[in-house]
């Protein structure tokens, strides 16, 4: 079993590579023009969809990835490149029409890109639960541990997104249009800092 201080560094951890504060300008932006019951279905759904991938790279993650022969330094790198395009997006992409995500596929699509992958379950994400729930290292009770954190952190990362709505009415579509070019930029960043790191991980660039 997990000591009280090995939770709290795994939740830190979780927190950080899931980043639940982060995911709110995202979510922000692909739910303009949405009303409240829709942006809580893909809400839902983002977040179901989140958890079926981490669970899933908890339980045959680590094997695929070593039958691949994939580096952490490679998955930032893609995620970055990824991440960065979208922000591309926010910031120079028209506003999006509410006749375009009215459709029910439409709005599951927005669910599972990029809100759940890569924003939620990010590339950062995949990897950490992996290497917490390390087959050769931990128990099945420690990985189940590790499940449950993440859980934990997943359904903050859902009444963040459950708030947006709030947030949403009092800023207005203008106000969401603006939030989402200001967030572009800072997603530009965080992007091109993942994919930083991940070229001084493969040893492209010097640490």
């Amino acid at each position: 079993m997990l000591t009280f201080h090995q939770i709290i560094q795994e939740f830190i951890t979780l927190w950080v590579v899931i980043d639940p504060i982060g995911t709110l300008p995202v979510f922000l932006a692909m739910t303009v023009g949405l009303g409240p019951r829709a942006r809580r279905d893909v809400a839902f759904k983002a977040i179901a969809t989140a958890f079926g991938v981490l669970v899933f790279f908890i339980v045959v993650g680590q094997i695929v990835l070593e039958a691949l022969g994939l580096s952490l330094g490679s998955f930032q790198i893609a995620g970055g490149l990824v991440l960065l395009l979208f922000s591309l997006q926010m910031i120079f992409g028209d506003g999006k029409p509410e006749s375009e995500i009215k459709a029910g596929t439409s709005t599951s699509q927005r669910a599972i890109f990029p809100i759940a992958i890569p924003s939620i379950a990010s590339p950062g994400a995949m990897l950490a639960v992996v290497i917490l729930t390390d087959n050769d290292r931990f128990s099945i009770a420690h990985q189940a541990m590790t499940a449950t954190i993440m859980a934990a952190v997943l359904g903050v990362t859902l009444l963040i997104m459950l708030l947006a709505s709030p947030i949403y009415r009092v800023i207005g579509l203008a106000g969401a249009s603006i939030i989402s070019r200001v967030m572009g930029m800072i997603l530009a960043a965080v992007a091109v800092d993942s994919m930083l790191s991940g070229l001084e991980r493969v040893g492209i660039l010097a640490g």
